[in-house]
């Protein structure tokens, strides 16, 4: 397993930070998808300047990914990427190398967290205590 995750977490780290990259040196040739749906989803991410955000958060997590650093929150940070990521090549862009990668970004989320669950137990905390005070604290 130890392979396979650091195979992975390389693997999207690199497509994470390219993808990413590719936006702020060559946006003239960023995809912009096949479909009418697609290509208005797209333009309206550029026209609204979130679309520079989700690439930044790309640079920054594929960096942190490549380092194998700061995994939990990278893994978090990720995961609303992908689920656009995935509908995008799902519902609104069509076809075998999109349903690919739709899986692949699934696979390789799964894989690269694995190792880290149990650092999300605590997110399914139903009833806790918060803790109000200024006071630095760290998990026990």
């Amino acid at each position: 397993m130890k392979y396979i995750y650091h195979f992975c977490r390389l693997l999207f780290g690199a497509w994470f930070l390219f993808s990413g990259l590719w936006h702020f040196f060559w946006p003239w040739l960023q995809p912009m998808g096949n479909t009418p749906e697609a290509i208005d989803f797209t333009k309206a991410l550029l026209a609204s300047g979130l679309f520079d955000w989700v690439k930044a958060i790309e640079v920054v997590t594929g960096i942190t990914l490549l380092l194998n650093r700061a995994m939990p929150l990278t893994i978090l940070a990720v995961v609303p990427l992908n689920i656009v990521i995935v509908y995008w090549n799902v519902a609104l862009d069509e076809g075998l190398v999109e349903w690919t990668f739709a899986a692949l970004t699934v696979i390789f989320n799964a894989v690269i967290a694995w190792p880290w669950r149990s650092y999300f137990w605590q997110l399914f905390t139903w009833k806790g205590a918060a803790d109000y005070s200024m006071e630095p604290r760290f998990p026990a």
